[in-house]
Protein backbone atom coordinates (compact mmCIF):
# COMPACT_ATOMS: atom_id res chain seq x y z
CA UNK A 1 0.00 0.00 0.00
CA UNK A 2 1.48 3.31 -0.97
CA UNK A 3 0.82 6.71 1.00
CA UNK A 4 0.52 10.31 0.26
CA UNK A 5 0.12 13.02 2.17
CA UNK A 6 -0.58 16.42 0.57
CA UNK A 7 2.09 18.26 2.54
CA UNK A 8 0.31 21.85 1.11
CA UNK A 9 -3.12 20.93 2.98
CA UNK A 10 -1.69 18.84 6.21
CA UNK A 11 -2.72 21.41 9.30
CA UNK A 12 -0.95 19.11 12.05
CA UNK A 13 -3.57 17.78 13.95
CA UNK A 14 -2.25 14.56 14.56
CA UNK A 15 -5.20 12.67 13.75
CA UNK A 16 -3.17 10.15 11.70
CA UNK A 17 -0.71 9.62 14.16
CA UNK A 18 -2.69 8.49 16.96
CA UNK A 19 -4.71 6.18 15.33
CA UNK A 20 -1.62 4.91 12.91
CA UNK A 21 1.77 5.45 15.57
CA UNK A 22 3.20 3.13 13.27
CA UNK A 23 3.02 4.54 10.16
CA UNK A 24 2.40 8.49 11.07
CA UNK A 25 4.50 10.90 13.91
CA UNK A 26 4.46 14.38 14.25
CA UNK A 27 8.02 15.62 14.39
CA UNK A 28 7.84 19.07 16.57
CA UNK A 29 4.44 20.77 16.56
CA UNK A 30 3.36 20.90 12.75
CA UNK A 31 5.76 18.42 11.01
CA UNK A 32 4.74 15.26 10.08
CA UNK A 33 6.53 12.32 9.00
CA UNK A 34 5.13 9.11 7.63
CA UNK A 35 6.58 6.06 6.33
CA UNK A 36 5.31 6.21 2.31
CA UNK A 37 4.88 2.09 1.90
CA UNK A 38 3.29 0.75 4.86
CA UNK A 39 2.84 -2.71 5.75
CA UNK A 40 -0.07 -4.82 5.27
CA UNK A 41 -0.58 -5.52 8.54
CA UNK A 42 -0.98 -1.35 9.08
CA UNK A 43 -4.28 -1.59 6.38
CA UNK A 44 -7.13 -1.27 9.21
CA UNK A 45 -5.63 1.66 10.98
CA UNK A 46 -4.26 3.60 7.85
CA UNK A 47 -7.92 3.38 6.59
CA UNK A 48 -9.22 4.58 9.50
CA UNK A 49 -6.11 7.84 9.67
CA UNK A 50 -7.37 8.19 6.42
CA UNK A 51 -11.23 8.66 6.90
CA UNK A 52 -9.85 10.67 10.02
CA UNK A 53 -8.30 12.75 8.37
CA UNK A 54 -9.87 16.72 9.08
CA UNK A 55 -8.53 18.59 5.94
CA UNK A 56 -8.47 15.01 3.23
CA UNK A 57 -5.05 15.66 2.76
CA UNK A 58 -3.94 11.36 3.06
CA UNK A 59 -4.12 9.47 -0.01
CA UNK A 60 -3.41 5.49 0.04
CA UNK A 61 -3.39 3.54 -2.94
CA UNK A 62 -3.80 -0.16 -2.20
CA UNK A 63 -6.50 0.23 0.63
CA UNK A 64 -8.80 -1.85 -1.14
CA UNK A 65 -6.25 -4.61 -1.50
CA UNK A 66 -4.61 -4.50 -4.82
CA UNK A 67 -1.51 -2.76 -3.47
CA UNK A 68 0.12 -6.36 -2.70
CA UNK A 69 2.68 -6.57 0.66
CA UNK A 70 4.96 -3.22 1.16
CA UNK A 71 8.71 -3.58 2.05
CA UNK A 72 9.45 -1.52 4.34
CA UNK A 73 10.82 1.56 3.13
CA UNK A 74 12.46 5.10 4.65
CA UNK A 75 10.48 7.70 6.09
CA UNK A 76 9.83 10.59 4.58
CA UNK A 77 9.32 14.08 6.40
CA UNK A 78 7.15 16.99 5.49
CA UNK A 79 8.74 20.61 5.37
CA UNK A 80 8.56 22.39 8.69
CA UNK A 81 5.92 25.21 8.41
Amino acid sequence: MRLVVDLNKCQGYAQCAFLAPDVFAMHGEESLVYNPRAEEEQRERVARAVAACPVQAITADGLDGAGGSAAGSPWEASHDR
